[in-house]
């Protein structure tokens, strides 16, 4: 199991009203309403930071030519 940190924070009013809310009718721990919304936050941004590695990669002639000699060998070992 992982370790576990305590920290404190604030957030706006409503933002507590409404994982009291949602922790009460879900029958699940506020922590877990939080973790489970960091987690999908942080691969969210994972997900962005790929496209646009991808959109980058687009425009890069070496990229472009890598990617290329990888589909040729990639169609080759299909071939056999």
């Amino acid at each position: 199991m992982e370790k576990q940190i305590t920290f404190t924070s604030t957030l706006p009013a409503k933002i507590i009203k409404d994982l009291n809310h949602h922790s009460l009718q879900l029958k699940t721990k506020k922590n877990k309403i939080i973790e489970n919304a960091l987690r999908k936050y942080f691969e969210e941004k994972r997900r962005e930071e790929f496209i646009q590695s991808f959109k980058r990669a687009q425009n890069d002639d070496e990229m472009i030519s890598m990617a290329e000699e990888s589909i040729e060998d990639y169609l080759k070992l299909l071939d056999k």
